[in-house]
């Protein structure tokens, strides 16, 4: 979720400088920006006290505004240091090429969500935005 908006940010300002809408000096400006914001989002998951991982997670469960109202940053919180053990006892080399290997893990996100009472409205939302998360992060976990 991070590194998406990250890329957004800066794709904006290019864009902005090869209209010539800024100047040079603007774009280093924005970058010095985005810079201090990746900076930040890195030092994030210490102060919340979750690992690189439980961190993409809590963001993909967080993306929703009204998700984190009704349930809370602890809970949150929870809910994605369970995904990471989950989700990453199940992957396996291929789970992204075979629809029985992702339809599995996406039941098992989905039982996950319902267990902590995450909203029910929401969930399928949240159910992609994880399923995307553990598609960049399996990646390490398979080669572990």
């Amino acid at each position: 979720m991070q590194s998406r908006q990250f890329s957004e940010m800066l794709q904006r300002t290019l864009n902005a400088y090869h209209n010539r809408a800024i100047a040079m000096q603007e774009v280093i400006e924005e970058l010095i920006t985005l810079a201090k914001q990746i900076s930040e989002a890195g030092q994030r998951g210490e102060k919340l006290g979750l690992n690189e991982y439980e961190v993409a997670f809590y963001d993909a469960l967080a993306a929703n505004e009204s998700a984190v109202k009704a349930m809370g940053n602890l809970e949150l919180k929870v809910i994605a240091a369970e995904l990471v053990t989950q989700v990453r006892q199940s992957v396996t080399i291929d789970w992204t090429l075979r629809e029985g290997a992702r339809a599995k893990i996406r039941v098992m996100v989905k039982r996950i969500l319902k267990k902590h009472g995450y909203p029910p409205d929401l969930q399928e939302e949240a159910i992609k935005t994880v399923l995307q998360q553990a598609e960049l992060l399996c990646a390490d976990w398979v080669t572990e």
